[in-house]
């Protein structure tokens, strides 16, 4: 399941970003053109960070890993 779900954020993020380039670079498009890039960018964007969450969900990260020291308990 973490496979798809990484997989399906790749897609979301990849049409984020080329469906935004599309709506703001493109020079000879319609209202109408733009207007269906522009959301087609926005439901990418919505649906990568929702499938990088679920993703991200229940992760921790191992601070032994990063060398990092607890402070030490006094008393």
């Amino acid at each position: 399941m973490q496979k798809l779900i990484a997989i399906l954020t790749v897609v979301s993020w990849s049409g984020f970003w080329s469906f935004g380039y599309i709506a703001l670079t493109a020079t000879n498009l319609t209202d109408q053109q733009i207007l269906t890039a522009t959301c087609l960018a926005g439901l990418g964007f919505l649906t990568g960070v929702g499938a990088y969450l679920a993703l991200a969900k229940g992760q921790t990260i191992n601070n032994t890993a990063l060398r990092f020291q607890h402070a030490q308990l006094e008393g």
